[in-house]
């Protein structure tokens, strides 16, 4: 039986396109954000709209292959299928690393956001209560996931319109934050203000940006459990213009209005600190709550991905075959355990470096995912290469111009978190696991060989 007719289907339309909308906004811009913002000013903007352009791409080139073969393994099937076993391992076992490195910065994040009312509170036991709290959730039921996603999501898109709307009204009506906003917007104008770090500052925003998009390849994975992927997909890919405009270049812009954006504490949610330091208390307090939400769900949502791709690559024979057994209720949960076993890893990281651990994993996982998103626009390429243009019923714009564009655009961010200090640390690390994924797939093949005859 395929991967497919195995796994359940009850994720419906609606759940694949709030998953899409809001389902991975998470700690990138309820937490990174800051960071970014401060330490670029109000270019930060432009780097939003430059990533998003090349997301935009990667996921139009994804949604090609994944609107013509739906899979939960999503491009490591992909690459399996069109490139070459060797490929689907590297990519799978990436992605794999991706999501499970995304759902231990969530979890670090909830510590900080935590912290705003809690101070003290031990990072590493609350990483270790919402673990055993969400494996167990996903444990249940996918349709439970759905549900709890299309709520999760739900809040934070809510909360972030609402959030517009009162920024607007505070720029528009209140005397006092209206008067420092114009001097502000005004000084923005200049580009020694605009460009507030300079180019290096403007460069090192770029990798903040990435992670911050990270995951929206997500609703691809969740095709294999959808009731009509080919309906719900393009729908969901298209939305994501919608989520970029809204969600990260509307609100970043917001945030530079309500408050001078060199002030901002880089270890509090942006959003957060500005209500706070305007004197809206209450107003903070929701803020807070909704980061919470956010980085939850984004870490709900990443740990069903993470599962999913690693059963798909048990399903190909590029992880132990143990994995890919499915439950009474058809939810891999081998491979699910084994993942929220590796994200305990986040606890020890807590333990050791409760101040530092949220940078070190961020870095970490956006070298995975300038690796991941790479790979899917190769993929599109073989994928081109192989199947006649007229069954492609789905296409990316621009072909091949707008691919390549976007592949140079990421090799560009790998050199730039090499020059940085912070973060050059986490690129020496990719070409190593890819090189320990090398011997593993070679020793993988070898055993596999033998077994066959």
């Amino acid at each position: 039986m395929t991967e497919q007719k195995k796994l359940q289907h009850p994720l419906k339309n609606r759940h694949i396109q709030m998953i899409a909308l809001g389902g991975v906004i998470g700690t990138g811009l309820f937490f990174g954000a800051a960071k970014s913002i401060q330490s670029t000013g109000p270019s930060i903007i432009l780097s939003y709209i430059l990533g998003g352009l090349v997301i935009y791409i990667i996921m139009r080139a994804l949604g090609e292959m994944t609107v013509h073969h739906p899979s939960s393994g999503s491009f490591s099937d992909y690459a399996n299928r069109y490139i070459n076993s060797y490929a689907g391992f590297i990519a799978g076992w990436t992605a794999w690393f991706e999501y499970t490195v995304v759902c231990m910065v969530e979890l670090t994040a909830v510590t900080f956001f935590l912290d705003y009312w809690i101070p003290g509170l031990p990072h590493w036991l609350v990483c270790l209560g919402l673990l055993l709290i969400f494996t167990m959730v996903q444990l249940i039921s996918v349709r439970l996931f759905g549900e709890f996603e299309f709520w999760f999501a739900g809040i934070k898109i809510a909360a972030i319109i609402l959030m517009l709307f009162f920024s607007a009204y505070l720029v528009t009506f209140n005397p006092h934050i209206h008067a420092g906003t114009i001097t502000s917007l005004h000084s923005y104008a200049s580009l020694d203000v605009f460009f507030a770090s300079g180019t290096k500052g403007f460069l090192f925003s770029l990798a903040i940006v990435i992670f911050s998009f990270g995951g929206t390849e997500f609703v691809s994975i969740a095709a294999g459990e959808a009731e009509n992927p080919r309906k719900s997909i393009p729908q969901a890919i298209s939305g994501v213009i919608v989520r970029i405009i809204l969600f990260y270049i509307l609100t970043i812009f917001a945030i530079i209005c309500l408050y001078p954006f060199n002030k901002l504490n880089a270890n509090v949610s942006p959003f957060v600190d500005v209500f706070k330091e305007i004197g809206i208390n209450q107003a903070a307090n929701v803020m807070n709550a909704v980061a919470i939400t956010a980085a939850l769900s984004a870490f709900n949502s990443c740990m069903y991905a993470a599962s999913r791709i690693l059963f798909s690559l048990s399903e190909q024979g590029s992880a132990p075959k143990r994995l890919a057994k499915l439950n009474k209720i058809n939810i891999p949960s081998r491979a699910l355990l084994f993942t929220s076993f590796c994200i305990l890893i986040s606890v020890i990281v807590n333990y050791a470096f409760p101040e530092k651990a949220i940078m070190y994993l961020l870095t970490i996982a956006t070298c995975a995912i300038l690796t991941c998103w790479f790979l899917i626009l190769l993929t599109q390429v073989y994928f081109r290469k192989k199947v006649a243009l007229e069954k492609i019923s789905y296409r990316l714009i621009l072909y091949p111009f707008s691919n390549i564009f976007a592949m140079c655009f990421l090799i560009m961010v790998m050199f730039i978190m090499l020059w940085m200090d912070d973060m050059r640390a986490s690129v020496i690390v990719t070409p190593i696991w890819i090189f320990a994924l090398s011997i593993f797939y070679a020793f993988n093949k070898k055993i596999k060989s033998k077994a066959n005859g």
